[in-house]
């Protein structure tokens, strides 16, 4: 005999009684994080890609490599906006056929992409800027100072766009880190551009490149490590599992909390699923359900809880991976 009751994502936090004396009760819609900066994203996405093709330009024209890996660094930007727009845009479609949770890891998945470019990138840099030591190039300061400016322009634009969306979605997150380094690679490229117009020290421009290289990988590294323990299933940074389970078993009327698990769908959405054994089939089903499902809710921030109630007599089959 078993008897269960259900914490899904249908209506708002209603409970239904389906006859079997189970209970089945809802936490709220799943949205898409970060839907709402859609604009600020598309804005910050057209401004980056205009602005890559004139650094191309102005870093050819003026021969700084510090120009050229700043434009470099901002085509990956474009495509890392892109796919961030793309990201945001597949997840308002509504789940379909073996989609059960839609296509919200869409999100999950251009952060990575984002950050293999930003390694890929951070890398070229580095070595191109070791050959540029050897033998330090002509290099104009006054057009790669004129580039560079406008350039810091459009970063500290997209910079304001984005930051709010940063704090609430990972894949905004990435293209928010994307920018802010660009945004310090244009300071950077500014001043060595000065240096060059006043001094004539052209290393100093492999200089700025390695300093931009260098300020990309640890903060590409967080984003990438950030985006992989979602991809692992891992439990969200700072949920003590063991913890929930004893809490979950310290509601009046369980007797066992087992096979606990929660994890991350995509930003600001945490999913969870547990057997909770109850210790008579006389007790209070929809109690003990409303009790846990608030549990995982309120105390673990788990927007999509899934609870399995089962009475003390009930023996599941084992099962072998």
């Amino acid at each position: 005999m078993s008897r269960r009751g259900d914490a899904g994502d249908h209506d708002g936090g209603q409970g239904h009684d389906h006859g079997d004396g189970g209970g089945h009760a809802h936490g709220p819609r799943i949205g898409s994080a970060g839907a709402e900066h859609q604009k600020s994203l598309a804005i910050a996405f057209g401004l980056t890609a205009t602005y890559a093709l004139v650094e191309v330009v102005g870093g050819i024209v003026s021969g700084s490599l510090a120009l050229i890996s700043d434009a470099a660094h901002m085509g990956t930007d474009v495509l890392g906006l892109g796919l961030a727009l793309a990201a945001i845009q597949l997840a308002k479609r509504p789940a379909a056929g073996g989609r059960t949770y839609g296509t919200y890891r869409l999100e999950v998945l251009a952060a990575v992409i984002n950050g293999l470019l930003l390694f890929g990138v951070a890398f070229y840099v580095l070595y191109e800027a070791v050959q540029r030591f050897r033998e330090p190039p002509e290099v104009l300061g006054v057009p790669m100072l004129v580039v560079a400016s406008v350039g810091l322009i459009v970063n500290i634009i997209s910079f304001r766009l984005l930051m709010a969306g940063s704090k609430e979605s990972l894949n905004l997150k990435g293209a928010y880190l994307e920018v802010l380094s660009d945004m310090l690679g244009s300071i950077g490229v500014i001043v060595g551009a000065i240096v060059i117009t006043v001094t004539g020290f052209r290393s100093i421009d492999a200089i700025v490149a390695v300093v931009i290289g260098l300020f990309i990988l640890p903060r590409t590294w967080q984003l990438m490590r950030q985006a992989l323990r979602i991809l692992m299933e891992v439990a969200p940074p700072g949920v003590d599992v063991a913890a929930a389970t004893r809490e979950l078993a310290a509601v009046p009327g369980v007797k066992e909390v087992h096979d606990l698990h929660i994890w991350t769908l995509t930003s600001g959405m945490e999913a969870a699923t547990v057997h909770v054994v109850v210790d008579d089939v006389d007790v209070d089903w929809h109690g003990i359900l409303d009790q846990t499902r608030d549990i995982l809710m309120t105390r673990y921030g788990v927007t999509h809880p899934t609870i399995q109630l089962e009475p003390d007599e009930h023996v599941e089959e084992p099962v072998g991976f």
